[in-house]
């Protein structure tokens, strides 16, 4: 014997799954928009996820073979840090203190070394290919194979490196003493 049901029953369940069903939709929607807006975000805020060490204390931090593009280190005591081998294109070390840094073989084109202090660094081998270098201090410095290749420089900072300049860069195979278009 079938049993009928009551079509009033029978409509308010489907009305009561049509509203679960319509919530649960709703809610897919605002996840996905919200993950969707994570996404947008995170991708149009790329640039600003460059690292910002401005005025830290750094004093013999390693970030050696480290990609560091567009890091800001304005006016940071890096002294005695090791930056060997890492990824410095587009940099800011506007006053910072490098004193004694080791720079061996860093990607430097591109950066602001303006007013910054390199006295008795390693910067041989690097390549400061379009760096910005004025009122920079080289007192003892090594520059063994660095590229200065469109280097904005005072003629005093560059005639004082000249003294000093020697060999080629690996990577570039540039003479440093031409890069820095000594006499």
């Amino acid at each position: 014997m079938q049993t009928m049901e009551n079509p009033a029953q029978n409509y308010q369940s489907r009305k009561i799954v049509s509203g679960q069903q319509l919530i649960l939709r709703i809610l897919a929607l605002v996840l996905f928009l919200v993950m969707a807006l994570f996404i947008v975000l995170g991708v149009m805020t790329a640039p600003a996820s460059a690292l910002d060490y401005e005025r830290e204390s750094l004093i013999g931090a390693d970030f050696s073979g480290k990609d560091l593009t567009d890091a800001e280190f304005t006016k940071a005591n890096l002294r005695q840090s090791n930056f060997s081998h890492a990824k410095l294109r587009g940099v800011s070390f506007f006053a910072a203190n490098l004193e004694e840094a080791n720079l061996e073989g860093a990607d430097l084109r591109g950066a602001t070394l303006d007013a910054a202090r390199f006295n008795r660094s390693n910067l041989n081998n690097a390549n400061l290919e379009g760096a910005f270098v004025a009122n920079a201090r080289f007192v003892g410095a090594t520059i063994t194979g660095a590229d200065f290749t469109d280097v904005l420089i005072r003629s005093d900072i560059q005639k004082q490196l000249c003294k000093i300049a020697e060999g080629t860069n690996p990577t570039t195979g540039r003479d440093t003493r031409e890069t820095l278009y000594c006499p």
